[in-house]
């Protein structure tokens, strides 16, 4: 009688070695954005003398240092952001001052610290109701001046919205109000971010640059 081998049903089979395959999941996470309203302290705008933002900073440091009041302000911040302007004709971008004589400052919410900062030569005092208790800014505040940072992600700088107008370059405006008024001439630059244009005006047959706002001038 021959051997005849009976086939295994697949449950008999017995594996030598069992290989266990574990599908690892990634963990994709969220960037988490960084708003500057979570670092310490609060922030605080404070108002100063025209053109002195950059003096106040440098007192304002100094005052700092030598006090050691490091832990008590923590940050000064003068916002910037690009601009595009119109100069000898050619579009170029320039970083500004978003608002002028105003400083941002992240301190610690004590009235002898305001008494420090009000006082520094050039600071002409907090924005807020009252002195001895300026007012912070909200979150959504500090926000839209500080842009929240996103680790890993190049956030683009903040561009102003450009205004709309009809003017370019070599334009022929005639002059509608002012000392010039009936008086035409051509465009020669356009400060979009001051609403301004600089019109070359023929007077006693010398051109004259002469600098208008935007509704002082009509396009011939």
């Amino acid at each position: 009688m021959s051997d005849i081998e009976t086939p295994m049903n697949a449950e008999d089979v017995v594996a030598d070695e069992i290989i266990e395959i574990t599908i690892l999941e990634e963990d994709f996470e969220e960037p988490v954005a960084e708003s500057a309203f979570d670092r310490p302290g609060r922030w605080y705008i404070v108002h100063t003398f025209a053109g002195h933002e950059q003096k106040v900073i440098g007192a304002l440091r100094n005052i700092i240092k030598s006090r050691e009041l490091e832990d008590q302000i923590y940050e000064i911040y003068l916002p910037e952001e690009d601009v595009t302007e119109f100069k000898s004709g050619k579009k170029v971008t320039v970083s500004k001052r978003m608002f002028p004589s105003y400083l941002l400052i992240r301190c610690e919410p004590d009235p002898e610290i305001f008494y420090v900062i009000g006082s520094t030569p050039g600071v002409t005092g907090f924005v807020g109701a009252e002195k001895t208790r300026p007012t912070a800014l909200t979150r959504r505040e500090v926000d839209n001046i500080i842009r929240p940072f996103v680790e890993g992600v190049e956030v683009a700088p903040t561009k102003r919205r450009m205004p709309t107008h009809e003017f370019e370059v070599n334009d022929t405006v005639q002059i509608k109000t002012g000392p010039f008024a009936t008086f035409s001439g051509h465009v020669a630059e356009i400060n979009e971010d001051q609403l301004k244009v600089k019109v070359l005006v023929d007077i006693f047959g010398r051109e004259t640059p002469v600098e208008l706002d935007f509704t002082q001038v009509t396009k011939l």
